[in-house]
């Protein structure tokens, strides 16, 4: 019995130490930045998430999924896929039997053949479409809806009277999306980063990323402590991991041109479609009484069109015109700007530093592309700032005291009736799983709601993805469809917020320019006294 006693106490102080040291494992790993994701890129690390944004994660996820796009078959028939050519839109009649008023809808039916000329039996094109008038100035982007048969409907919002033109454009036929979904899955790290690090006359340069493929070599571990945010690096050879002088941008990894007869523009990517019979439309004055912007159990409008070339909102503020130096000094009188995020911001800065001639710019050394920036205004005490948000960003050069996340800058933020804080983070994400995206976003919305918690009236202005000039490279790490799920997935992330966008898709979308990765002179206007329209919303 006494040896029974003995072996049974044993056993049990055995499984107790064993339970500790479980316990202690999972508490480790709690408080460790990395986590795989269980689905597929199992070399990319992601912040690990709580429940509830793992649950909100699931549901922006099935928000933005992709209908199912067609196999591809090798070889590939190029005859097989979609042919903007030979497909078609037609403007259907609606309840108006033709006749459409100012505040109606206008229903556009756009049917979808291959280069045989057969129909498409499935959905997954990527379209985009605009309602405009050139004479006027005028221009609005319409709502896709896909009817997962070869099928979609456009529906505009009808804002002005007088004539309009429909326009549909194919961005990516479906069978593009498969590659490039496929593309995202596979080879996430397409575009790699370098880093220079350095101690006395050694120097090495080694690959980074969020998602650093297995080797034998070590890995610098460059996680951020408050964050989360993950980044990683080889280590060098003969220098620690503290070595490490700047961030950089690689090249594209490998060639990934083999299914380049998907990505040919005038043939398949960035073309019109032509209308089934006539293409205008004209708008009769207001009926009385209010129409409803309504398809299929959807029940929306757009954020604003333009007329006369000036952008107008068609719900929250009112869009004001700063149209002097003047106008937008008394705007900014007193106020402390921060700008974060990509080149898309940058321009921001760059209008404010070129057209208000107080704005005097401090030489602060940075590098011409990356900054950080600050210019000041001393007569109407105005002070302007930008600073790139962290890794992964694709700039030449970056010092690594330079790289600094969002959220850690926030922090830092005092906030107040004075202070104007402008984000724009998208650009740099596309060749990234979409889950990399969403972990950034939830942690910038947790640094606002704590600057909106301390300073409640710090005016909070975001700006959104918008669709670009596409080459063959530009498809492969930078296509209008990755935008567009990132489109969906900030303006989802913020909504119930005390905050304000600036919808950038439509804004390039609904214009007559050509689009582009950094939109012309005239949209960067309207989009800054859409900004400055929040900052300063005139009384009445």
């Amino acid at each position: 019995w006494c040896l029974l006693f003995f072996l049974s106490f044993f056993i049990c102080l055995m499984c107790f130490c064993l339970c500790c040291s479980l316990s202690f494992q999972n508490t480790v790993k709690s408080n460790i930045y990395i986590s795989h994701t269980g689905r597929h890129y199992n070399f990319c690390h992601f912040q690990p998430l709580t429940l509830k944004e793992a649950y909100e994660e699931h549901l922006l996820l099935k928000s933005i999924a992709w209908p199912e796009t067609p196999p591809l078959p090798f070889p590939l028939y190029l005859s097989k896929t979609s042919d903007p050519s030979r497909s078609t839109f037609t403007i259907l009649s609606g309840r108006g039997g033709g006749q459409w008023h100012k505040g109606d809808n206008l229903e556009v039916l756009v049917k979808m053949y291959d280069f045989h000329g057969h129909p498409k039996k499935s959905g997954g094109d990527v379209l985009l479409a605009r309602l405009h008038h050139p004479t006027l100035g005028a221009g609005v982007a319409g709502q896709v809806m896909d009817h997962l048969n070869g099928s979609y409907s456009t529906v505009f919002y009808l804002p002005w009277e007088g004539n309009a033109e429909v326009e549909v454009t194919l961005v990516h036929p479906s069978e593009a999306v498969t590659v490039l979904h496929r593309l995202t899955k596979k080879h996430p790290d397409r575009i790699y980063f370098k880093s220079l690090f350095r101690s006395g006359s050694i120097s090495e340069i080694t690959t980074c990323n969020v998602c650093l493929r297995p080797t034998q070599r070590p890995v610098c571990n460059y996680t951020d402590l408050r964050t989360g945010e993950p980044w990683f690096c080889y280590k060098p050879e003969n220098l620690s991991c503290d070595a490490r002088i700047d961030h950089s941008k690689g090249k594209l990894k490998r060639s990934f041109m083999t299914m380049e007869t998907l990505f040919q523009r005038g043939i398949n990517m960035k073309v019109f479609i032509p209308a089934s019979g006539s293409a205008n439309v004209t708008v009769l004055p207001k009926k009385k009484g209010k129409a409803q912007f309504l398809l299929h159990g959807l029940k929306s409008r757009p954020s604003g069109y333009y007329y006369r070339g000036v952008w107008r909102a068609l719900h929250g503020t009112t869009v004001h015109q700063f149209n002097t130096s003047s106008a937008i000094s008394q705007c900014l009188k007193g106020k402390v700007v921060h700008m974060y995020g990509d080149s898309t911001i940058r321009q921001w800065f760059e209008y404010f530093n070129t057209t208000l001639p107080d704005l005097k710019e401090f030489n602060l050394h940075g590098q011409k592309k990356t900054g950080p920036y600050m210019a000041l205004d001393d007569a109407h005490n105005i002070l302007v700032t930008y600073r790139c948000h962290g890794p992964p960003i694709r700039f030449s050069k970056v010092p690594v005291s330079e790289l600094r996340y969002i959220a850690n800058e926030l922090d830092s933020v005092t906030g107040g009736s004075d202070t104007v804080v402008v984000l724009g983070i998208w650009a740099h994400f596309s060749t990234f799983p979409i889950e990399l995206y969403i972990r950034r976003l939830q942690s910038i919305r947790r640094a606002v709601v704590r600057l909106l918690s301390r300073a409640p009236d710090t005016r909070v202005v975001i700006r959104t993805a918008n669709p670009k000039n596409l080459t063959l490279y530009e498809t492969i790490t930078n296509s209008d469809w990755y935008s567009l799920q990132q489109d969906k997935v900030l303006k989802t992330m913020f909504k119930g917020l005390n905050v304000h966008l600036v919808d950038a898709w439509e804004m390039v979308v609904a214009h007559y320019l050509p689009h582009s990765l950094h939109p012309q002179p005239p949209i960067i206007e309207n989009m800054i006294n859409v900004l400055l329209s929040y900052i300063c919303p005139k009384k009445g």
